[in-house]
C-alpha cells in the first residue's frame, strides 16, 4: 500500500510542479503531510538543506522519504514518479510545439506565468521566514535571532546589489548564512 501511496503522491508532485522547486515547495508540502510521511518542521529543514546542496528539491525528497518508507524500492518508485511526468511532458511538447514557441501570443502566456511563478516562490519566502521567525500557527513563538539574522542577510544581499551590479553571489550568501546559523544556533 505504501508504494502505491508513494507512485501516486509523486506523480502528483511530478504533473503540478511548474516553474521548478521554488514554484512546487507548496505542492510538495501538501501532498508530504497529508500523507503524513514527515512532520513540518522535520520538511522545513529539508527544504533549507536541499536549496543549500546540489540536486533538486523533489528529487532529494522523493528518494528520501521513498527510501524511509519503502526502502530501496520505495526510493526507485517515489523518484520514478516525480521524474517520469516531466520527462513524458517534455518530449510531448517538443514534438507538438516546434513552430509555436514563436508566436507572439504564446510568448505573451510565458510571460504570465512567468510572473505567477515569481508570486508563488515570494510567497513561500515569506511563508519560510515567518516560520522560522515566528514559528508555526499552532504554536507561535518569537524566535530574536532568526529575525535578527534574516534583517542582516537581507541587508548583505541588498547592500552588495547597491555596490556591485550583480551583488553578492547566492553560493556565497547561502554559506553566510549557513555560518552565521552554526554561530547562532551551534551545531
Amino acid at each position: 500500500m505504501i508504494l502505491l501511496e508513494l507512485l501516486i503522491g509523486f506523480l502528483k508532485i511530478g504533473f503540478f510542479s511548474f516553474g521548478g522547486a521554488y514554484g512546487a515547495i507548496p505542492l510538495i508540502r501538501e501532498v508530504v503531510l497529508s500523507y503524513s510521511w514527515i512532520e513540518e518542521e522535520k520538511l522545513s529543514y529539508m527544504i533549507a538543506v536541499s536549496e543549500s546542496t546540489p540536486g533538486p528539491i523533489m528529487v532529494n525528497m522523493a528518494t528520501y522519504i521513498g527510501s524511509t518508507k519503502g526502502g530501496v524500492v520505495g526510493a526507485l518508485i517515489a523518484t520514478a514518479a516525480v521524474v517520469l511526468p516531466a520527462f513524458l511532458i517534455v518530449i510531448i511538447l517538443t514534438n507538438l510545439l516546434k513552430n509555436l514557441v514563436k508566436n507572439g501570443a504564446v510568448q505573451s502566456m510565458l510571460g504570465t506565468l512567468k510572473a505567477c511563478v515569481a508570486g508563488i516562490i515570494l510567497a513561500t519566502g515569506v511563508y519560510m521566514i515567518l516560520m522560522n521567525c515566528m514559528g508555526s500557527v499552532t504554536s507561535a513563538s518569537v524566535d530574536i535571532a532568526a529575525i535578527v539574522m534574516t534583517a542582516a542577510l537581507g541587508a548583505v544581499y541588498f547592500g552588495s546589489r547597491k555596490v556591485a551590479k550583480n551583488g553578492i553571489s547566492p553560493i556565497v550568501l547561502i554559506c553566510l548564512a549557513g555560518v552565521t546559523g552554526v554561530f547562532v544556533y551551534g551545531w
